[in-house]
């Protein structure tokens, strides 16, 4: 149980000691390089905007923009909200625990 499992062997053939070969590349030729396949333009039907739906855009942006900006600005005031009733209760606590030590 304890035991531990070692992988199984390695059931690869063992080297043989030749002399090895004796390799010599052949010379490289410089050569032009390969020409880039050109990928056939799609007919895509172009984006016109008129005036009515640059207006759209422009509003939808502005929404964008004033709710991320309230939803920023309530996150920083729930922020400092909590911030101050700490230091509410920290100043609570101390002078009661002020006041405990004067009372012995």
């Amino acid at each position: 149980m304890f035991t531990p499992k070692y992988p199984p062997q390695d059931t690869a053939p063992p080297a043989t000691t030749t002399t090895p070969a004796v390799h010599t590349p052949a010379p490289v030729q410089p050569s032009a390089p390969a020409p880039v396949p050109v990928a056939p333009v799609a007919n895509r039907p172009t984006v016109q905007l008129t005036p009515g739906s640059a207006l759209a855009l422009a509003a939808g942006g502005g929404a964008v923009v004033l709710v991320v900006g309230a939803v920023l600005v309530s996150l920083l005031l729930a922020v400092a909200i909590t911030g101050m009733s700490v230091a509410v209760v920290a100043v609570v606590l101390r002078s009661m625990l002020k006041d405990f030590n004067n009372q012995r």
